[in-house]
């Protein structure tokens, strides 16, 4: 694994875990994307192919710095009410080949307290 780039590392991650990891319409998938100034996060039924709600730190509605856990905590607040009205409380987590560290597990730990189980 020669000359590999950070991202390709996460790629491949990534796509280790998809083979293991799907969403459904009684479970669906809440997939992190996050980036060196932004986290968002969306709600996905892999079944269906849809994307059931979604919450990012880019949305005027949400005052939030997504380079900050602070940040990333607002949005999983945000996408914990957005999924109580679509009516979804277990979800399966995919934190996108990015390390459960920071900001991904303060989004993780922000919609556990909502009440959201995964």
């Amino acid at each position: 694994m020669a000359n590999r780039t950070t991202r390709e590392l996460r790629i491949r991650r990534h796509r280790r875990v998809r083979l293991h990891v799907a969403g459904t319409a009684e479970r669906p998938r809440v997939a992190v994307s996050r980036s060196n100034k932004h986290i968002s996060v969306q709600v996905i039924d892999d079944e269906a192919g849809r994307t059931l709600c979604a919450a990012s730190s880019v949305e005027k509605g949400i005052s939030a710095n997504g380079s900050n856990r602070e940040g990333a905590g607002k949005v999983g607040k945000a996408l914990a009410s957005r999924m109580k009205d679509a009516g979804i409380t277990t979800v399966v987590f995919d934190r996108g080949g990015f390390a459960y560290h920071g900001r991904v597990a303060a989004l993780a730990d922000a919609l556990r307290e909502e009440g959201v189980e995964f």
